[in-house]
């Protein structure tokens, strides 16, 4: 039997990732705007699978069910958050207003059409805790976790005390104040994005934002 030459083997897989790649791209596509339109108890995947132009058979051939499309769409669109607040650029005069100035990012891109619900309504709902930690990492947890240690750090107070025997680690802490106030964030978010005014929601999370930072500086890591 003769054999196919290498470049032709590669040829073809690289159309077989790309007939993959559009076929995903368009999954995700149909599940979110029907996600967003109709919600998630009121999408089926049939209807995914006929917006989409594709075989339900396909649908789960690169998807394990509507809940995993779900999480495809939801993470697109934490993506698109994440994105959104770096490409803002600039920091603030101080660490503390860089973590204000991204608070104020975050909430200009929940904002946009379909993100909080799908990220801070239906995620929640469906999604495993470690999905939605994910999400939460993608969307931006991971930078407010690097905002936030600047700022702790840079604090006037921020001298670390004397630690006790027993006592979680600084980054545990530090892990767990970063969730804490990404669920005041999400709050926010979700009310801004149905329509409540923004200022007031910002107003009250900078002063949050300078009460921890500033209080907390030299004891936050000691919290056991």
């Amino acid at each position: 039997m003769q054999r196919k030459p290498e470049p032709a083997k590669r040829s073809e897989r690289r159309a077989n990732a790309e007939r993959t790649e559009a076929t995903q791209a368009a999954l995700i596509a149909a599940a979110r705007a029907l996600f967003v339109d109709k919600g998630y108890a009121g999408t089926s995947t049939p209807d995914i699978a006929a917006a989409a132009q594709v075989t339900r058979g396909a649908l789960y051939h690169h998807y394990a069910d509507k809940a995993d499309l779900l999480y495809a769409a939801a993470g697109q669109a934490a993506d698109e958050v994440a994105a959104e607040i770096a490409q803002a650029g600039g920091t603030g005069a101080t660490p503390l207003q860089a973590l204000a100035d991204g608070a104020e990012r975050y909430f200009a891109a929940m904002a946009q059409h379909g993100r909080a619900r799908l990220l801070l309504l239906d995620a929640p709902a469906v999604l495993s805790p470690e999905r939605l930690r994910a999400l939460s990492d993608r969307a931006g947890v991971a930078e407010l976790l690097v905002g936030l240690r600047a700022a702790l750090e840079a604090a006037p107070d921020s001298a670390v005390a004397p630690r006790t025997p027993g006592s979680v680690s600084e980054e545990v802490q530090l892990r767990v104040l970063a969730e804490l106030l990404s669920a005041a964030f999400d709050r926010a978010a979700l009310a801004i994005a149905e329509g409540a005014l923004a200022a007031p929601y910002m107003a009250a999370m900078r002063a949050l934002l300078a009460s921890v930072v500033g209080q907390g500086a030299a004891s936050w890591r000691n919290l056991d």
